[in-house]
């Protein structure tokens, strides 16, 4: 009967040497792994004492076969000691905590009793080291530490370098009474191995090539290098070798070893195959995102999945997902047979596995049986219900969406497939969000469940029509942006009237157009709405009325296609109702756009004489206001604002009057230039904003470093053409020049230190971000809501009483009938 045991701690440390040996299968002394017979030689190390990796041998130290013996340990007996890179640096904080003469801590007897309540640390007593042992007199010498594993002691003008015997033996004579008071609770002389444990095979297992000859694994390869330098080392010192010629060996016993453990220290070269490559020793397989823990343990690949580049599409829609023939082929859906789907089963196992829609496996009586060209119509013919098809991937079946970095939980989705030609995964556009996908080489993931029970987990959690609402701030995250919104803001136009041809142009598959010979784009945009639908809003664009499925008054734009109308659609009528709306907006705001047409010249940012007149006559307004405000600073006029210096309140003043310039500026810039596509943009929300406008068309504006004007440069001046303590708007930044009309030389160079700022803050911040929402779901990941609406840890810890303190789900909660202005706290 089968014992279950509850571990309760896990600590980590050292063995000493005579726990290595216990622990010991088998002394490991030859460098020698097989023999001429291919059969692997006692005490080399692929001995079988230390465990099989080979079908059909047992393994002499437990008897069990491959699969059952987990491997053991060996031991090899190093002919020298050597330091254990993994605590060289507590060797080093040792060395200079204790007397190079007795070994005890260099601390009177007085001051132990702090060190035992912690009132002193290790670092501390360090710092206060005194030149003399307080216990035996003797003069102690400054210790020097070069990493990764040298110890060099200096007294005066002599410097010394400390053997690994001489570590060792300090190390013996240190008190455990001292080890107590230092808090350690292991001999310090462990940190010098003389015993080294050797893997077991199962650890480091080889591989047969196709040319029969065996290929050994990186740590046995490293272990083979340990043995051959012992020996030698034994070699040289049975012999009488020179006493330079034992210390090199013994440095490359010490470098062997240290790469053992880790061949990835500074200081020294990583051991490498003939081939160049470095190899992956213990510390390697360990650490980082090639390691056991992140890439086998905490994530790992999968069966069922592909990835590709993705491409736009948007005819299928916001559930759907465009996948190639070729992936399709290749991924299989477990299909249990019924009397309702044999005779199409049947179909697909005849097809084959390569002809679609076929079938590559039938699961019968608990065996798997591979469908081939010879095989199949056999199989055809016994398929009997009960069986189960792993058929091809196909039109309607559930699959989940991810791409990477999954930063939400709307980062994975649920899609149904819609299978298409060419090689690329097919997304609606509207959906890009959520993923924070756009078409610029993405790659995503596809994975297909492999159960009934995960195929309706899936759908009911994740699909992509009940994700609508962002459960960040209950507000949709899925619908028309971009030129879905500039293609809804051309049709429902005050001005927009349309005849029957154009008008079933525009809707032929998505509505059914009523009687009459011209329609005008709000007509045409209320057939989207459900016939009962009421609703006035506040757009970006004024006010927006609808009453009983028709747009009244307004313009759609943003709020419409992805803000407020969509998100009380969803509220009111559910997630079927907003899919359709958002399939169907979407698709007729792409052929409104296509219709009319929609392009950016260049000579739309052109401004007239009186235009440009004006324009200049503000920027010298603004920079006149400057100039009286530096005056006044220098005069001693100027006075401070609350909490700062005089200087402090010019720098702000001089920023407010220049941004005013900078908005000033942009407002003639709209004035002159009235309703273009930039403006269109803008306006309806489609993207960007009329400060492009004005940096176009008016004024580029001040340019900032970490808030503040640009200070830095030359000695006293930003750049070398001003003079020194120069504080005017054009020495320290400001950029009057437009983009239209082309910075100056000294303009440019502003420009290019205020966007560099904001370049590398983003590069800096996307690592730290990233890492830390790694650290922070690590630690949050056992927490989960109960059904009783508590959130609890691991073991049951309460950590709120109520999910979110109000116990209510963002994604369903709705805010009938309020202002969007008057709920930003909940944003």
């Amino acid at each position: 009967m089968a014992s279950f045991k509850k571990i309760d701690q896990i600590e980590f440390g050292l063995i000493s040497p005579k726990q290595i040996r216990s622990l010991s299968a088998a002394r490991i002394h030859t460098q020698n792994t097989y023999d001429d017979d291919g059969y692997p030689i006692e005490g080399g190390l692929m001995d079988h004492r230390l465990g099989v990796i080979d079908p059909g041998l047992r393994c002499r130290t437990c008897g069990g076969q491959l699969g059952r013996c987990q491997g053991h340990f060996g031991h090899i007996e190093l002919t020298r000691p050597v330091v254990h890179v993994g605590y060289a640096k507590e060797i080093y904080n040792l060395l200079r905590l204790t007397c190079r003469s007795c070994s005890k801590i260099l601390i009177p007897k007085k001051d132990i009793k702090n060190l035992t309540e912690g009132i002193l640390t290790n670092t501390e007593i360090i710092s206060r080291a005194p030149a003399k042992c307080p216990h035996c007199e003797a003069k102690q010498g400054k210790i020097k530490f070069v990493r990764p594993y040298s110890y060099y002691e200096s007294d005066e003008d002599e410097k010394t370098r400390l053997l690994v015997t001489e570590l060792r033996e300090r190390f013996e004579k240190i008190s455990d009474d001292d080890l107590k008071y230092l808090g350690m609770q292991i001999r310090p002389e462990w940190f010098i191995l003389t015993v080294l444990p050797v893997l077991p095979i199962t650890v480091r297992p080889s591989i047969t090539l196709e040319s029969s000859d065996r290929s050994e694994d990186d740590l046995t390869h490293k272990l083979v290098d340990i043995l051959r330098i012992n020996q030698r080392l034994e070699e040289n010192i049975n012999s009488g070798a020179p006493q330079l010629i034992i210390e090199d060996l013994w440095d490359l016993l010490q470098y062997h070893v240290a790469t053992y453990f880790d061949n990835g220290m500074s200081g020294i070269p990583p051991a490498r195959h003939r081939s160049g490559r470095p190899l992956k020793t213990i510390a390697q397989r360990l650490k980082a995102k090639e390691g056991r823990f992140r890439c086998n343990l905490s994530g790992k690949r999968v069966n069922f999945s592909a990835r590709t580049v993705i491409s736009p599409d948007p005819n299928i829609s916001i559930n759907e997902v465009g996948v190639p023939y070729i992936i399709a082929k290749e991924l299989t859906v477990p299909e249990e047979v019924n009397e309702f789907n044999i005779k199409e089963l049947k179909k697909f196992v005849l097809n084959g596995p390569e002809e679609y829609p076929g079938a590559r496996n039938v699961i019968c009586d608990n065996k798997r049986k591979r469908v081939m060209d010879e095989t199949k119509e056999e199989i055809a013919e016994s398929l009997s219900v009960g069986d189960v098809v792993e058929r091809h991937l196909c039109d309607g079946d559930v699959v989940i969406f991810n791409r990477q970095p999954s930063l939400h939980r709307i980062s994975m989705m649920c899609h149904h497939v819609k299978v298409l030609p060419h090689k690329t995964f097919r997304l609606n556009t509207a959906v890009c969000a959520p993923y924070n996908a756009d078409f610029d080489g993405d790659e995503m993931n596809l994975h297909v469940p492999q159960n009934m029970e995960a195929i309706a987990e899936a759908e009911m959690l994740m699909k992509v029509q009940d994700n609508i609402i962002s459960p960040r701030f209950g507000m949709p995250v899925i619908g028309g942006r971009h030129d879905h919104v500039t293609g809804m803001y051309l049709l429902t136009r005050e001005d927009m009237k349309l005849s029957r041809a154009t008008a079933l142009q525009l809707t032929a598959g998505l509505v059914k157009l009523p009687k009459g010979d011209g329609f005008t784009g709000k007509e045409i945009f209320s057939l989207l709405l459900p016939k009962d639908f009421s609703i006035t809003y506040t757009g970006k664009l004024g006010e927006v009325s609808i009453k009983d499925g028709k747009v009244l008054s307004g313009v759609i734009e943003v709020e419409g296609l992805s803000g407020e109308l969509l998100n009380k659609i969803f509220i009111r009528y559910g997630p079927d109702i907003a899919r359709e709306y958002i399939d169907k907006s979407t698709k007729l705001a792409i052929r409104a756009i296509m219709l009319y047409g929609f392009s950016a010249g260049i000579d739309e940012e052109d401004l007239p004489v009186e235009g440009k007149k004006e324009l200049e006559e503000l920027l010298s307004n603004a920079k006149t206001e400057v100039n009286e405000l530096i005056k006044a600073y220098h005069g001693g006029e100027l006075e401070p604002s609350p909490g700062k210096t005089a200087e402090e309140t010019l720098e702000d003043t001089i920023m407010l009057v220049l941004s005013s310039a900078r908005s000033d500026a942009g407002g003639i810039a709209a004035k002159y230039i009235g309703e273009n596509s930039a403006v269109i943009m803008a306006r309806s929300g489609a993207r960007g904003s009329m400060l492009n406008l004005t940096q176009m068309a008016g004024a580029v504006g001040q340019q900032a470093v970490r808030g503040k004007r640009i200070k830095r440069g030359y000695h006293n001046r930003t750049l070398s053409i001003f003079k020194k303590h120069d504080v005017s708007a054009e020495a320290n930044g400001f950029v009057k020049s437009s983009f239209k009309n082309g910075l100056s030389l000294h303009e440019y160079f502003f420009h290019a230190m205020g966007g560099r700022e904001s370049l590398v803050d983003t590069a800096v911040r996307t690592g730290r971000s990233g890492y830390m929402q790694r650290r922070l779901i690590n630690a949050l990941q056992d927490l989960k809501v109960y059904p009783d609406l508590t959130v609890r840890g691991d073991g049951g810890i309460i950590v709120q009483f109520r999910y979110g303190e109000d116990g209510i789900d963002p994604m369903k909660e709705c805010r009938m009938g309020v202002k969007r202005e008057h709920v930003e706290w909940f944003t």
